[in-house]
C-alpha cells in the first residue's frame, strides 16, 4: 500500500521549524523596538512633574525636533511609521505562532500544557489584544484629543482631564497591568529566541524581566494616580 501526502497542505519539519523560528525573531526584534519606545515614554511622561509649561514644551519638542534641517513633525512621523510597522510585525508574528502551535499540538495535551505555563503566558494572546485597544483609545484620548473633554486644550491639560476621571484612570491601570505581565513574558521569551539565555542565565533573566517591567509600568502609574490624587493638576 502507498501513502500520498500532500506536501501543499503540510510543511516538512524542516521547513516548519525555520518558519517558526524567523516569526519568532520578527516578535522579538518588534517587541524590543516598542520596549524602547516604551521607555522614552515613560521619560517624557515624568516630565509632567516639572509643571505645566515644562511638559507642553516637551510635547512642542517632538513636534519639531530635527528642525531646520527638516520639516516640523518629520521626525515624529518616522517614530510612528516605524511604530506602526512593529505593531503589525508583533501582531502578525504572536497570532501566527498560536495558530501554528494550536494545529500541531493534539486535543488531549491541551489541558496538561495550560497547567505547566505561567499566568502571564497564558494571557498574553488576551492581553495583547486589551493593550491593543488601549493604544487606540490612548491616541484619541491624549493624541489627538478626539474623545478627551479638554480636547482642545493643551497636552497638559489634557493629560490631567483625562486621568481626573477615575473610570479612564482604571481603564488606563488595567491595561498597564497587563502590559508589565505582557513584557516580562516577552522579555524573558526573546532573550530566549535570539540566544541570549540559557539554563544557567534563566533565573537571572526572569528576575532582570520583572524587576524591569516593575519599575516600567511603575513608573507609567505614577502619573495617573498622582493626577488622580491631586498631587498634579
Amino acid at each position: 500500500m502507498v501513502t500520498v501526502t500532500d506536501s501543499g497542505q503540510r510543511r516538512t519539519p524542516k521547513a516548519a521549524k525555520t518558519n517558526s523560528v524567523f516569526k519568532k525573531v520578527v516578535m522579538a526584534v518588534s517587541g524590543i523596538v516598542m520596549l524602547l519606545y516604551l521607555v522614552a515614554h515613560v521619560v517624557g511622561n515624568l516630565k509632567v512633574f516639572a509643571g505645566r509649561e515644562s511638559f507642553n514644551s516637551y510635547s512642542e519638542w517632538i513636534r519639531t525636533v530635527g528642525e531646520p534641517a527638516v520639516p516640523s513633525y518629520t521626525v515624529l512621523t518616522v517614530v510612528r511609521i516605524v511604530l506602526i510597522v512593529a505593531v503589525v510585525a508583533h501582531f502578525w508574528a504572536a497570532v501566527s505562532l498560536w495558530r501554528q502551535a494550536k494545529r500541531a499540538r493534539p486535543d488531549r495535551y491541551v489541558t496538561k500544557k495550560a497547567v505547566a505555563q505561567s499566568y502571564a503566558s497564558r494571557t498574553m494572546r488576551w492581553g495583547g489584544v486589551i493593550v491593543l485597544l488601549f493604544i487606540v483609545w490612548h491616541i484619541l484620548d491624549l493624541t489627538t484629543g478626539t474623545v478627551n473633554p479638554d480636547g482642545d486644550a493643551s497636552p497638559y491639560d489634557r493629560l490631567v482631564a483625562s486621568f481626573s476621571n477615575p473610570f479612564s484612570t482604571a481603564f488606563y491601570v488595567l491595561a498597564l497591568i497587563l502590559l508589565g505581565m505582557h513584557l516580562r513574558h516577552g522579555i524573558w521569551s526573546a532573550t530566549q529566541t535570539l540566544g541570549q539565555s540559557n539554563k544557567r542565565r534563566e533565573r537571572t533573566v526572569n528576575a532582570f524581566a520583572i524587576a524591569f517591567s516593575t519599575v516600567l509600568i511603575a513608573g507609567f502609574l505614577l502619573v495617573p494616580f498622582s493626577v488622580l490624587f491631586g498631587l498634579v493638576d
